[in-house]
């Protein structure tokens, strides 16, 4: 059967670090409070020439250069965003031309915080269906742009950033030792819309808006939400907790990721935790963590790794790769 193979992965960040103690003359708090509530103890500011797609460019020049690649070889790029350069076209069409592509097709997918892992998804789903080869799949963020710098609950949380990775189609037996994407499963719940949300948009208000949030509803759903799909994941493959190497979950709170590790019986030393770099930069935060976790080299061809990611909407999911 048909396998969506990892081949390469990369990451970019803007020029300029904010650490927490950068918010004490603007907003009502201090590094010690943002550090024991999130984890978080910096994350990256994009400067007004750092876009989503000239990030998601350096992300994929990035992993296409990991992977012994070109933009040639690739036939599809997906790029979860929900902070593109333009309402319209699509970013990712954007980045398709900045990386000098004059084939294949590209398009953007929107489920914030989960975006990247329904990106993976769809990719996966090109891939074994025979529609593409090769994807390029890219989470890039500014969400600095939708922040209100006022508001302490919302603006110390947030970054900026990108991370991308390679996939391409291979052989595998349908066995859980095969290389690739194996399982996965998303979930969206719009009943929760104004839990998280923007109060802004073209169709409504005209404006871009800024970032809303409802933090401790958004807590108190997170980790039953994030430990149903895993479950269900792990259904479909046929394995349990304790088959897996690495957990890269979405990096937005450290708290979350803790508590959701703990439900599932997954080991702290499993878990890849970059929320303290780069706070939480929605769909960029999985391939961020990815990238980083491959370039230190814990995580090594062969291992069992899963993603989870979940945000506004609500959305949800998770998928399982063989490394």
């Amino acid at each position: 059967m048909i396998r969506s193979v990892v081949r390469g992965t990369g990451s970019a960040l803007p020029r300029r670090i904010m650490k927490n103690a950068d918010f004490e003359g603007m907003v009502e708090t201090s590094d010690e409070w943002i550090a024991q509530r999130t984890g978080i103890r910096q994350r990256y500011i994009a400067a007004d020439d750092e876009t989503t797609a000239s990030l998601g460019e350096a992300a994929a020049r990035a992993a296409l250069k990991n992977a012994g690649l070109t933009p040639d070889d690739i036939d599809l790029i997906v790029l979860a965003t929900s902070t593109p350069n333009n309402t319209f076209p699509a970013t990712a069409v954007e980045i398709q031309q900045r990386l000098g592509m004059r084939h294949g097709f590209a398009f953007d997918m929107q489920a914030v915080c989960s975006g990247f892992v329904y990106a993976m998804t769809t990719a996966d789903l090109y891939i074994r269906g025979g529609a593409a080869r090769r994807v390029l799949v890219i989470g890039s963020e500014t969400f600095s742009r939708l922040l209100d710098w006022t508001d302490r609950s919302t603006c110390v949380l947030f970054g900026d950033g990108a991370g991308a990775l390679v996939l391409e189609a291979g052989e595998g037996q349908g066995t859980i030792a095969d290389r690739g994407v194996l399982a996965s499963s998303l979930r969206s719940d719009g009943s929760h819309r104004e839990k998280l949300y923007v109060d802004g948009g073209p169709s409504t208000t005209g404006t871009v808006g800024h970032l809303r949030m409802e933090g401790r509803e958004v807590f108190k759903h997170a980790v039953g939400m994030i430990t149903d799909v895993i479950e269900a994941t792990f259904t479909q493959a046929g394995i349990t907790a304790d088959d897996l190497d690495w957990f890269v979950p979405h990096q937005a709170n450290k708290r979350i990721i803790d508590a959701s590790a703990k439900k599932l019986g997954i080991a702290d030393e499993k878990v890849v935790v970059t929320v303290d770099l780069h706070g939480n930069t929605s769909a960029a935060s999985v391939p961020l963590a990815l990238s980083i976790a491959v370039a230190d080299g814990r995580i090594k061809p062969g291992d069992l790794v899963l993603l989870e990611a979940m945000g506004g909407g609500f959305t949800w999911g998770a998928v399982l790769i063989r490394w």
